[in-house]
């Protein structure tokens, strides 16, 4: 038993935390091997002028006009800048020059972590409150009643909740990017799920693979395909119904794929890719769940799950709407915590023993999202992000068409693990890339297509996005994953590929 043991322990996946700092080493390790480089760049500021920043650091100030924009040739419209629709610094084209080497040592890895936490502190709070809340939900018992109550509204039409879950958070992210927020749905639905007789990667899929083939196929996403529209010179509603028909048919084919697994699941728990863990996670998330247990949908849980459910189109609003961070989005869910706590019934110390301790239960998934953020500052201290924008867009110089926008979709998927920032990259690089579809009579739009699914098809899986922070919420591993979604990947890179091709022939 004792050999047996031991073979399981070699053969065990490294933790997320591992992974991470292995991708860290890795970027540490880019930074000596990749020249370093800058391009200079272009800002708009806060009392209507251009400021440009030469690459050594010094800046001057131009006139906000597009005579500016015309000379340093940066095809975008001048009220892109005046109205806010680009707020970052914009890359010169033909700036790029090598500088010297910034390699980053030891220091600097011991350091990213650490700095990479410090610049993740909104999210961090927000989701150490998330979790503070949800834990005194649970403890008030309004999640069992209610989870009791739809397990008897969907008896045999369970995979409905899926449909509607994935299709709703694929809704969110085509159109305002919803990403981080997604974070605050695996304690919630999962335990709705597994009580369904799903395992945990059917939840995972739901949330996070709708969230993913949203944001991939954005259609008005203000964060991905409007800044890089913007940025490319063009309107977003060129492409929208090419984009639109994509985006349909990628969600269909996650829906079948994901329906395919959770049957083969429900039929027999074994065919589970993570059934060896099955018994760990539902008892984290099914701990106190008794199908035979009638617990009362009181008013009092009503309310609480009322209180709590606001919570969700308060921050849809704000986020979309109200152009909130999260720092507001913290608030919101604070605010309804309190008023949760004070009608929960439980004592004061109950009350906030219960949500420190819930807080303190995603921890990991925090200091995760921090260590991730870490790897992109090393990576922007050694100075290769523009480099690698330079090598990428000489690679496609004078291609024909098809595989001009085939490569490109490759290249930016390449630089999506780099610069994971959806809006940092559309600032970056559009104003590079866009101009090369001119010299090869392509519409510029496919090149914003191009940029949008090759990034969006990287975080099905990149170590630097949110996958890695989601799988810790539910306890899953990063291979299991793996194993799950690549044929999925695949699928839809396949797919994207083909819709590329066809716009590329409109």
């Amino acid at each position: 038993m004792a050999t047996s043991e031991k073979a399981k322990k070699k053969r065990s996946f490294p933790t997320a935390f591992t992974v991470l700092f292995m991708v860290l080493v890795l970027a540490a390790v880019l930074t000596w091997v990749v020249p370093a480089g800058s391009f200079e760049r272009l800002t708009y500021t806060e009392d209507g002028q251009f400021q440009v920043t030469a690459i050594d650091g010094s800046t001057k100030t131009e006139k906000a006009s597009q005579k500016t924009l015309d000379k340093y040739h940066i095809n975008i419209p001048l009220k892109s800048f005046k109205e806010g629709a680009i707020r970052k610094p914009i890359a010169i084209p033909g700036t790029y020059k090598r500088i010297e080497q910034k390699p980053q040592g030891f220091a600097s890895f011991i350091l990213a972590p650490i700095s990479g936490i410090g610049d993740s502190v909104g999210i961090i709070v927000f989701v150490l409150i998330l979790g503070g809340v949800i834990g005194v939900v649970n403890k008030s018992g309004a999640f069992d009643a209610a989870m009791a109550a739809l397990s008897r509204k969907t008896k045999g039409h369970e995979f409905m909740l899926v449909v509607i879950v994935c299709s709703l958070i694929a809704v969110g992210g085509t159109t305002y990017g919803m990403a981080e927020e997604t974070i605050a749905f695996y304690p919630i639905l999962l335990p709705i799920f597994l009580a369904a007789g799903y395992d945990a990667l059917v939840g995972i899929a739901a949330i996070y693979l709708g969230s993913t083939i949203g944001t991939m196929f954005s259609t008005t996403n203000p964060f991905s395909v409007v800044i890089a529209s913007n940025a490319a010179g063009i309107n977003f509603a060129s492409a929208m119904p090419i984009r639109l028909v994509s985006l349909v048919l990628a969600q269909i084919v996650t829906l079948i794929f994901i329906g395919r697994y959770a049957k083969k699941v429900k039929a027999d728990p074994s065919k589970s890719l993570i059934y060896a863990d099955k018994e760990r996670i539902e008892e984290v998330f099914l701990k106190n769940y008794d199908p035979n247990k009638v617990v009362p949908f009181d008013a009092r849980r009503k309310l609480i799950l009322i209180i709590f459910a606001l919570a969700f189109p308060v921050m849809i609003w704000g986020v979309s709407i109200g152009g909130w961070w999260f720092e507001e989005l913290s608030a919101v869910f604070l605010t309804a915590g309190l008023i949760i706590m004070a009608i929960s019934g439980l004592s004061e110390k109950d009350a906030v023993n219960t949500f420190i301790a819930g807080a303190a239960d995603l921890v990991g998934v925090a200091l995760i999202i921090g260590v991730a953020r870490g790897i992109n500052m090393i990576m922007d201290q050694g100075m290769i992000s523009d480099t690698l924008l330079e090598y990428t867009s000489r690679a496609v110089d004078g291609m024909n068409s098809v595989l001009f926008s085939t490569t490109q979709a490759a290249l930016f998927s390449i630089l999506g693990i780099f610069i994971p920032s959806s809006s940092g990259l559309a600032t970056l690089s559009m104003p590079i890339m866009a101009p090369l579809a001119d010299a090869v009579h392509l519409s510029r739009d496919v090149v914003v297509s191009a940029y949008n699914y090759g990034q969006g098809w990287m975080s099905f899986i990149t170590p630097t996005g949110l996958i890695l922070a989601s799988l810790e919420m539910v306890g899953v591993t990063y291979d299991k994953w793996l194993k799950f979604v690549l044929p999925l990947m695949m699928t839809i890179g396949a797919l994207a590929l083909v819709m590329l091709g066809i716009q590329t022939m409109l």
